[in-house]
């Protein structure tokens, strides 16, 4: 017997109990014993948040109608169209939270295990399934409890259930170890990043080892980029932009392009420094350094290029000390508010003290240390991206009936 042989295909309202949650009203807040319940705000991919949990009346009726037992799975019912349908699965106390109508509950019958229907339900979720049947009122987008019930849903023995179970939550092991080593490895990176690039200590400034002065001193010019408007079409020259600038590097896949000519002297050379001069406070000061990434580029207006004195101060420590957490916060000191962004001066900016290395090849080791942890998390970046994408095309091909696991695959 084939894959798909095994699997039936019915509605999700035959294996399993729908039900919508309460509504909240006026009436229903003072009505009965007042109780903790749920609302799409708690559930997010995967996981309940409890913190913020508020109370609402429950008749005894209502009691057993709408109390939470461990193995519902809750989908959000009013949320964002991309959004609608996401799940996670309650695993506390029988009856200690309820349920409002911002949320679907899922029971699982006898024949499902609730693991298996959440994995089904999160596949549906990436896949665009419950975007397809939602309706859009205004801003939300909703689910519907009659139109989730009638969903053909794969139903497959319960010990094939199991075994997919099995082999999705190893896959979900690996990704969380790699996720947490990367975590490390970036924290590891930040304490070496603020022990490294000296901002606070004077005993290497008062040697003579390291020297601190206006960044006008090592940074003698600074450039505007361009104000055109720019266009989609990849017509012109590309032009980076504050979204362009991701943790210190050049993001080149989000391009617009300016369609008349620009300056030659301001299109990038390798090594220019980019400065995020204009942005929100969490994001003004990004900076990265441009290493000929595409052929040729120019930058936007609300970029500054800061080019160092070379023989001084190289541009890759020039970059890793405009990153420095101290430094961030030194720059956000100086910015001004204008209508819901802030600015930085470049002016003001260069009156900043910075501390350097006189030896550039002190400077170059500090850099190429960091540059070292950035290509290990880059690495491990990619291999993390990959494992997700073998878990999600495992899913699909496991839910689908494509692939059939054995025992052997969960060993």
């Amino acid at each position: 017997m084939s894959a798909e042989d095994s699997i039936r295909w019915l509605p999700v309202g035959e294996v399993g109990e729908v039900r919508m949650g309460k509504q909240l009203s006026p009436a229903s807040r003072a009505n009965g014993m007042q109780l903790p319940y749920l609302r799409v705000a708690n559930v997010l991919d995967d996981r309940i948040n409890y913190m913020d949990v508020k109370l609402m009346g429950f008749t005894s009726s209502e009691r057993a109608n709408y109390a939470l037992r461990p193995g519902d799975i809750l989908l959000n019912e009013g949320q964002s169209l991309e959004l609608v349908g996401r799940s996670a699965i309650y695993r506390e106390v029988a009856g200690a939270y309820y349920f409002q109508n911002t949320l679907v509950r899922f029971r699982a019958g006898d024949a499902v295990v609730p693991e298996y229907a959440q994995a089904v339900f999160r596949t549906w979720l990436q896949n665009g399934v419950f975007m397809a049947i939602a309706k859009k009122t205004t801003s939300i987008a909703h689910l519907g409890g009659e139109r989730f019930a009638k969903l053909l849903f794969p139903l497959r023995p319960i010990s094939e259930q199991r075994l997919i179970v099995d082999v999705l939550s190893a896959l979900a092991n690996r990704e969380q170890l790699a996720a947490a080593s990367i975590a490390k490895l970036r924290t590891v990176r930040d304490g070496a990043h603020l022990s490294l690039v000296s901002t606070i200590d004077r005993s290497r400034i008062e040697s003579a080892s390291w020297s601190r002065v206006p960044l006008r001193e090592v940074v003698p010019s600074v450039e505007y980029g361009i104000s055109e408007a720019l266009v989609s079409d990849a017509v012109g020259v590309p032009v980076l932009r504050m979204n362009n600038i991701q943790d210190g590097h050049p993001e080149v896949s989000d391009l617009r392009y300016c369609p008349v000519p620009v300056p030659r002297r301001l299109y990038l050379k390798r090594g220019d420094v980019l400065f995020n001069r204009t942005n929100s406070i969490d994001h003004i000061g990004k900076s990265t350094l441009w290493q000929d990434e595409l052929p040729e580029a120019s930058f936007a207006s609300y970029l500054v290029r800061l080019n160092s004195d070379r023989v001084k101060l190289l541009p890759e420590y020039l970059v890793e000390w405009l990153m420095h957490p101290v430094i961030r916060q030194r720059v956000r000191s100086i910015s001004t508010v204008a209508v819901q962004q802030v600015n930085v001066n470049p002016s003001r900016l260069r009156e900043l003290e910075i501390d350097f290395p006189n030896d550039l090849s002190e400077q170059r080791r500090i850099v190429a240390t960091l540059a070292a942890f950035d290509a290990r998390i880059s690495r491990e970046l990619d291999e993390l991206t990959k494992l997700r994408n073998l878990k999600q095309g495992l899913t699909d091909d496991l839910l689908s009936g494509r692939v059939r696991v054995r025992v052997r695959d969960v060993a």
